[in-house]
């Protein structure tokens, strides 16, 4: 990883409708359902995907999102500043061109930038983040001010965020609790019962912490981390999320607590603790360690939608953690239910109001939900070995140089999904016969659909993307293996 890890035990633990990036790092079950449909797409298929999308959002972890005046807003974890990408439509945001909204030439302070989060208040933007000096225990919360009413800033810097009774801890995962015309500080850090737990402090304004930070003995399942707080507001109750265990594990899992809207949030008694994971890993879809979460509103106001981030590998690794987002709704107790994480490549509705892109997808095997197909020359391999590591449960995988994978389609850009594995090599990807750019397919570990390839924006029409194996692979790799899964095609 580009940025050093959320969390590390040592000791006390210290710790992108449609298509998203078309990452559709299809965790698609076995069963195709999960995916877009049991049969091959209809002649209306393309019309409907108009309507719809399939995960990641972004290949990015801890993600944070709103929409606002027309257009989502998405920030994640980059390391060294604060990216935010910007899109009207949910199935596009994979695509879109980030904008780096903070870079710090401060030493104390701008290293491993983590969690961005932002809000409005009044006519300006507080985006809070927390970062370091290169040394992990040095974390601590800083605000920015945008400099007009945008999201996307500019920004300038504000002020440190510290609680006066933990004016110089280690702090990270800033979150804002907006109640009874007040503000808190949310956030995780040191406390009695963890080196990171959840702590609340008052706040006098966007950018002053005016009282000590209080302590919360959450429950979590595990005895690491709380962090990542998120709050809820519906049915009487404030309904306060987190995070808990170490964010390697596939059990990093989403906790809740909640209080009555009028009681005062800095008396932990006023809290009640709800027993058990409320969102976690669900192995049949090939989804791991889903948390890190916030959440949003349909561009039209009337749905409730989570953005969190999860692994499509069972391994403990702070890598292959991407963005993703799922509708959820409201019990009869009038408790939020979040469901279970679908499936990487599942085909969802994109939220109501979204104006959609008509963006689809290109199995291995041919099928496609659009205009377009896949094929082969040379020698390849092809299976379903690959379980809910691929999307509809299956790939073509070669290591004979020259065989090549040629997709059709009709659109303005193409993103190649596909596995990583250890004994991956080099291919050599072109454009509608242009110069060939060379791509290597290898990870340090097994994971299911990532992004190998997006092609440059392209004028809308006809056009062709190769893939060429090469035949060679990095010192790393034990084996020059291609693995072609799916392409997720951008047609606005």
């Amino acid at each position: 990883m580009p940025f050093a890890p959320r969390v590390r035990p040592r000791g006390r633990v210290l710790l992108l409708a449609a298509a998203l990036l078309g990452l559709v790092l299809g965790l698609l079950p076995a069963a195709p359902a999960a995916a877009a449909a049991s049969a091959p797409p209809s002649p209306g298929a393309a019309a409907a995907a108009a309507g719809t999308f399939r995960n990641p959002l972004n290949t990015g972890p801890d993600p944070f999102m709103t929409h606002w005046n027309g257009n989502y807003y998405l920030t994640t974890t980059q390391g060294g500043s604060v990216r935010m990408w910007r899109s009207p439509s949910l199935g596009t945001l994979a695509t879109a061109d980030p904008i780096t909204v903070w870079t710090d030439s401060d030493p104390s302070r701008n290293r491993n930038i983590w969690a961005p989060e932002f809000y409005r208040f009044g006519d300006r933007w507080y985006l809070y983040y927390t970062a370091d000096d290169g040394v992990d225990d040095h974390h601590r919360l800083y605000v920015l001010e945008s400099e007009r009413d945008d999201p996307a800033g500019p920004y300038h810097f504000k002020a440190k965020l510290a609680p006066p009774n933990h004016a110089d801890d280690f702090a990270i995962d800033a979150g804002i609790l907006q109640l009874g015309g007040r503000l808190y500080l949310a956030y995780s850090g040191i406390n009695r019962y963890q080196h990171n737990g959840i702590n609340i402090a008052p706040m006098s304004d966007p950018y002053t912490v005016s009282g000590d930070a209080v302590a919360f003995d959450a429950a979590g399942g595990c005895p690491e981390v709380r962090e990542g707080p998120e709050f809820l507001y519906r049915n009487g109750r404030v309904w306060m999320t987190y995070s808990t265990c170490d964010t390697g594990k596939p059990d990093y899992q989403v906790w809740m607590m909640s209080m009555p809207l009028g009681a005062d949030p800095l008396v932990p008694g006023n809290w009640r603790q709800h027993q058990g994971p409320v969102f976690s890993r669900a192995d049949d879809r090939g989804v791991f360690g889903p948390g890190h979460h916030a959440f949003f509103r349909s561009p039209d106001g009337t749905e409730d939608w989570i953005v969190y981030h999860a692994k499509t590998t069972s391994v403990n690794t702070y890598s292959n953690r991407t963005t993703r987002a799922q509708k959820f709704t409201w019990r009869a107790d009038g408790s939020p239910d979040f469901g279970r994480p679908p499936a990487m490549g599942a085909t969802q509705d994109l939220p109501s109001g979204d104006p959609g892109s008509g963006n689809y997808w290109i199995n291995d095997d041919g099928r496609s939900s659009g205009p377009g197909g896949v094929t082969y020359t040379g020698s390849w391999n092809s299976g379903t070995g690959c379980a809910t590591q691929c999307f509809w449960s299956d790939d073509h995988w070669s290591d004979r140089t020259g065989a090549t994978a040629t997709f059709s389609f009709t659109g303005t850009r193409i993103s190649l999904l596909s596995v990583k594995d250890t004994g991956n090599g080099y291919a050599a990807v072109s454009i509608d016969g242009g110069p060939e750019e060379r791509v290597d397919f290898h990870g340090p570990i097994r994971v299911g659909e990532a992004v190998q390839y997006t092609s440059p924006r392209l004028a809308h029409g006809s056009h062709t993307l190769r893939v060429r194996v090469v035949g060679q692979h990095n010192s790393q790799s034990t084996a020059s293996f291609v693995s072609i899964d799916r392409a997720e095609v951008y047609v606005n």
